[in-house]
């Protein structure tokens, strides 16, 4: 049996002007065209290992090309073209792969990336999807360690009603980010840097965008400095403003605010009136 969207180990049957035909033990050949062969001296008889697909005109073709994912997998993947029925995204052949519009769990826009999972569809034609949440590893069943404080590269792929973010380790492992975590909206698709805060009990890493917080006070401390030299040497803000338009206007909590302002007195940098805070 060839399979169609993953590698199959086949016997090289006959050679043609144009290419090879390759089978298994089964009566289905598939070519393997000489434009693609790469080179290789191919003998008759001998077995070569290739990638199966199916050609605009769905006769399944080989080729020695290391396709960005097969069947079964998931995987960080370009939106190349658009149409009413679905989108195109490139696999890394000449041929694009179909994500139908009821497989689309939020809009695609052309030239972003995002995570999809690969299957085969009802015709033996390969498809994508959004819905990758059944098919992102859990780290703990795979044997996969990280530690608190580590930095991983993520993409998210779904947001919870809660407000709390669903994202892939490495387009594979389960994480999330909690509400309290973020302070500016993020859309599926979104390649981020993030910090191991805490590993759950069922294996799920929880993540968060945040910097430590020395770090993060440090950048604070630099937003407030460029916000008043932006804006004549004061700001309507001080440690009383309100929550929401601190997060609003510095994409942080009142916590670390508060922080940032107290360290950035200490240094006599800035002081703290009724109406807001000046540079000295």
């Amino acid at each position: 049996m060839i399979n169609i969207g993953k590698y199959n180990t086949l016997e090289v049957k006959r050679e043609k002007e144009f290419g090879f035909y390759l089978g298994d033990e089964g009566k289905v050949d598939v070519l393997l065209p000489k434009s693609v062969a790469e080179g290789k001296s191919i003998q008759v008889g001998e077995k070569v290992e290739v990638f199966v697909y199916r050609d605009s005109k769905d006769r399944p073709i080989a080729t020695f090309k290391k396709p960005l994912v097969t069947v079964g997998e998931v995987a960080y993947l370009k939106v190349v073209f658009q149409t009413e029925f679905g989108a195109f995204i490139d696999f890394g052949l000449d041929r694009d792969i179909f994500v139908p519009i009821k497989e689309q769990r939020f809009k695609l826009h052309t030239g972003s990336k995002y995570l999809f999972y690969v299957y085969l569809d009802k015709t033996g034609r390969i498809a994508a999807t959004t819905d990758v949440e059944n098919y992102i590893l859990n780290a703990k069943d795979e044997e996969k360690e990280f530690k608190v404080g580590e930095e991983v590269i993520a993409q998210i792929y779904s947001k919870g009603q809660s407000g709390t973010i669903h994202v892939a380790i490495d387009s594979k492992y389960k994480g999330m980010i909690l509400p309290n975590e973020y302070y500016i909206d993020f859309y599926p698709g979104t390649e981020m840097k993030l910090r191991v805060k805490r590993i759950y009990e069922d294996g799920i890493i929880g993540l968060t965008p945040r910097k430590t917080r020395l770090n993060e006070r440090d950048q604070i401390q630099e937003d407030i400095l460029k916000y008043l030299k932006k804006n004549g040497g004061f700001m309507p803000f001080n440690d009383k403003s309100n929550p929401d338009d601190i997060k609003a206007t510095f994409n942080t909590s009142k916590n670390y605010f508060k922080m940032a302002l107290g360290g950035l007195m200490k240094d006599g940098k800035i002081v703290q009136e009724k109406e807001g805070t000046r540079l000295k």
